[in-house]
């Protein structure tokens, strides 16, 4: 149960930590935290995907160190057994890379969960928010990192030649193909050799919500590769690679998103 919907938070508000993960492409000028300050879902705590990545780096939203990671979440006052909702209110689906840094970090996957439809569906059904400052109580959190969740450049560069899994692109196709200049400074246009081009955005409906799983299927058979694989996703830097794999854990129930950390932000460095 990667994501739950809309009503079921609503009957759950009291029981479940609330998350709320926006975060906003650069050039729309858009600031999450600014918009979360203004009108959240009651009781939601703010996650800051920049803030919580690797420090002293210069490649966005990388995994933090354990450490650092049992800092953050103890700061937002939860617990190992709690129930978490992550939801966002951005275009490129960001709560799912909190979700997957909680599963990378060792919580229950299945007691991680992303709001099906984000803020944007929660407020066109007026459902409640409001814009009270959330107090939290510290909390101990320890955790375990899952290394094998994660790819380096060099094990990429490794696997173009040993073909043991494969490497899924979240981007457009015209970035994806290079017939487009990256959004970030320094990088080349193109993709990784041998990978596959599946657009998140492809997986996603108008109001934010995941297409049908039969819809999401069809989209991976579409790739024509071997489903036995193992599947990594790469993206721009991150983000939305997570979208690709909390669509896929949801056709796979056995799967745990993998991602290439430093996807195309440090592969496609000039």
């Amino acid at each position: 149960m990667s994501l739950v919907e809309t009503d079921w938070l609503f009957n759950n508000l009291n029981k479940v930590k609330i998350i709320d993960c926006s975060w906003h492409m650069p050039q729309t000028k858009r600031n999450g935290f600014e918009e979360y300050k203004k009108n959240h879902i009651p009781g939601a705590i703010f996650f800051d995907l920049d803030e919580n990545s690797k420090k002293n780096i210069d490649l966005p939203h990388m995994l933090t160190n354990k450490q650092d990671w049992e800092k953050i979440v103890s700061r937002m006052g939860i617990n190992q057994n709690d129930e978490i909702i992550i939801y966002d209110n951005s275009d490129v689906i960001s709560a799912c890379r909190c979700w997957y840094n909680f599963i990378y970090f060792g919580h229950n996957p299945k007691l991680v969960h992303v709001l099906n439809g984000g803020l944007k569906k929660w407020n066109k059904e007026n459902k409640i928010t409001n814009n009270d400052e959330v107090i939290t109580k510290t909390s101990k959190y320890s955790c375990t990192e899952n290394v094998v969740l994660v790819k380096s450049k060099k094990q990429i560069d490794e696997n173009i030649k040993k073909n043991e899994f494969h490497v899924i692109d979240a981007r457009s196709r015209d970035r994806f193909e290079g017939k487009v200049p990256e959004p970030r400074k320094g990088l080349r246009s193109g993709s990784i050799k041998n990978s596959f081009c599946l657009p998140y955005s492809e997986l996603i409906n108008e109001d934010h919500t995941f297409i049908s799983k039969d819809e999401i299927l069809k989209k991976f058979k579409s790739l024509k590769f071997d489903f036995g694989q193992n599947l990594v996703f790469s993206c721009g830097s991150g983000v939305t690679a997570s979208v690709l794999a909390l669509a896929y854990s949801l056709i796979n129930d056995k799967y745990r998103p993998c991602i290439y950390d430093g996807s195309w932000a440090e592969y496609g460095r000039i």
